[in-house]
């Protein structure tokens, strides 16, 4: 579906019109993309890019000379005039059909000499914009939808390639072509013929544009159609379970169909004024043409012309014709190539809320020591969900954190991956700041089995390898014995080569899970965190599970994030929470001791798995 929206300055003014910023987007945009097709540091893109704009200049100065050899042979057929060259008709015709092969040959081969420089650019664009979404914040990921972000990229990625090619290669060819053909008309005709020409062409560039920009209006509506129907499908593909749940089969498709519904009133709105723009340029393009056409009539018939004249007259109105009907399309689509680029590079410009500071280092880890120190943090300023929490896990010691809903267990897992920084107070590895040192660094320290495993779309074995790059096949299944799959890995007719599917919906949960923890294993941090890690298991499988983590755990430093508090009843240390708040810690025996909270907690689930 065709789409566009209207992208942003770059820093809009209070005084500006929205078609004011546009412009400013518009122009921002070039010079964002001028830098891939002249770098500094790549002479061979600056030379193929010279030698395509030359095989343009040639072929243009050939187009506009062959009318001549046109002229030429007519005037040979017709006997009148001197035959150009003494090539005679035959000649003269063959000379035409060369000219106009030897046109589209360079034509060809300037596309083949520039189309290395293209692709290069689209490329390190795609690739630039897919590494800066990876590096924007879990907020921002939370708070976008996935679907209109894969959209943006999607028109982003394609508005380069049109720009790149039809910028240079449409409209700069256009303009030569049409001064150089005026130039003729006035020098070999008379300068009337210019005045009518140019006259022509600029009612023509005027209507095009004008009509255009209110096109771009009613294009931005379907836009925004086109991705809000496409949210929806994705969405509703995405929660394809729910769904069925609910038996919501028909309810989804009457929503996608009331939103492809307005896509579609907007998509007819803008079919009408494409027919009324297409028609307006056809019609001022045949009055110039009439115009031209019978001042070259009058001219035969009076003598001051040939019959050769006239038709060359004919040919290069004709020559001029086709690319200004194509100017209309071209300047639509680049006007919608600079809109779709423009949302792109707003995506581009999107600070990260998580960077790692100027003088980071890598982490160095030596025991494994973690310290949260008087941490105070709140997704949004008005909601506070730690309020000065402080926690020592030694190294080799196992932490678990423990607490009702809400109470902020999960947040401490994502501040120690450090997904969000801490709004106030300290969160250390081994006395260094998580601000301080790399975040690639403190990522390959820190192992994360979470709550929910989500699986890539490909094999078992890819997605155990994932923990790490490079991992033999014997250290795959070791991991995987590790975390008690490996056999039922085996019982599968493609074994270690099975597709688990879309986020790893072939696998039960359970078995997802030991993946998951297969992945990590296979990493072999020095911290582990085990976020809910076991609550997707049976009890018998979450036994064997849970030995298989004690066994990982030794010698590392592992916090545990547990609701089901069988689980984490041998740690060295149990820290409960409530509304972001210690409460309460020490050991299982110790607290059950105490009859506080954890003890409630306690009595609770015990009572459950009894009833």
């Amino acid at each position: 579906m065709p789409s566009d929206t209207t992208a942003q300055a770059d820093t809009p003014q209070a005084d500006q019109t929205p078609e004011q910023e546009e412009r400013m987007s518009g122009l921002r945009t070039i010079r964002r993309v001028a830098p891939y097709l002249w770098p500094a540091d790549q002479p061979w893109v600056r030379k193929r890019v010279l030698w395509a704009m030359a095989l343009l200049i040639f072929s243009k100065l050939i187009s506009v000379t062959t009318p001549f050899f046109y002229k030429g042979a007519v005037d040979a057929l017709a006997e009148e005039g001197v035959p150009m060259l003494a090539l005679g008709a035959v000649g003269l015709t063959i000379a035409y059909g060369m000219a106009r092969l030897m046109t589209v040959g360079f034509q060809q081969l300037r596309d083949a000499v520039f189309a290395r420089v293209g692709q290069r650019a689209l490329r390190m664009l795609a690739l630039e914009t897919f590494n800066h979404i990876h590096a924007l914040s879990m907020r921002y990921h939370i708070t976008r939808k996935t679907g209109g972000l894969s959209r943006i990229i999607e028109r982003g990625v394609k508005g380069v390639d049109f720009l790149l090619r039809f910028l240079l290669f449409s409209i700069g060819p256009l303009m030569l072509e049409l001064l150089l053909v005026g130039i003729i008309l006035a020098v070999v005709f008379d300068f009337y013929y210019l005045l009518v020409v140019a006259v022509t062409i600029g009612l023509y560039v005027w209507f095009t544009f004008a009509v255009t920009e209110w096109r771009v209006k009613l294009r931005r509506e379907m836009n925004d159609q086109d991705t809000d129907a496409n949210q929806k499908a994705i969405d509703s593909l995405l929660n394809f379970e729910t769904v069925k749940y609910f038996g919501a089969e028909e309810r989804e498709a009457d929503r996608y169909d009331s939103a492809m519904a307005k896509y579609e009133q907007a998509a007819i709105k803008t079919s009408y004024s494409l027919s009324f723009l297409n028609f307006g340029q056809s019609f001022l393009i045949t009055c110039g043409l009439i115009g031209v056409m019978i001042m070259a009539a009058m001219g035969v018939q009076n003598g001051t012309l040939t019959v050769g004249d006239f038709v060359m007259v004919n040919a290069y109105m004709v020559q001029i014709t086709v690319p200004l009907n194509f100017l209309g399309t071209v300047y639509r689509e680049i006007r919608q190539a600079l809109v779709d680029m423009g949302e792109m590079f707003n995506l581009l410009e999107q600070p990260a809320e998580v960077v790692d500071a100027p003088d980071a280092k890598d982490l160095k880890v030596d025991g494994g020591r973690v310290e949260l120190d008087d941490v105070h943090f709140g997704y949004n300023a008005d909601r506070a969900i730690l309020r000065g929490v402080s926690i020592t896990a030694e190294p080799g010691e196992m932490v678990a954190i423990v607490g009702s809903t809400g109470s902020g267990k999960s947040t401490i897992g994502r501040l120690l991956f450090r997904f969000y920084d801490v709004g106030r107070g300290a969160l250390r590895i081994d006395g260094q700041d998580v601000r301080q040192v790399t975040q690639k660094s403190l990522h390959m320290a820190i192992g994360v089995v979470p709550q929910d495993t989500v699986l890539f779309n490909d094999t078992i074995r890819y997605n155990i390898a994932y923990g790490r790059d490079g991992a033999t096949q014997q250290e795959i299944e070791e991991a995987a014995k590790s975390a008690q799959i490996h056999d039922f890995i085996l019982s599968l007719p493609d074994g270690y080569e099975t597709t688990v599917g879309e986020r790893g919906l072939k696998l039960s949960g359970g078995e997802k899970q030991r993946v998951g923890i297969a992945r990590t294993l296979l990493k072999d941090p020095p911290i582990l965190l085990l976020d809910e890690a076991t609550s997707a298991l049976d009890s018998e499988t979450e036994s064997e599970i849970q030995d298989a983590l004690m066994h990982a755990g030794r010698g590392r430093t592992v916090l545990t994030i547990a609701h089901r508090l069988s689980t984490i009843s041998e740690a060295d240390r149990i820290i409960v929470l409530e509304k972001g708040e210690i409460v309460e810690q020490g050991t299982h025996d110790a607290l059950l001791a105490r009859d506080g909270r954890y003890a409630q907690l306690w009595r609770r689930q015990q009572s459950e798995e009894t009833d």
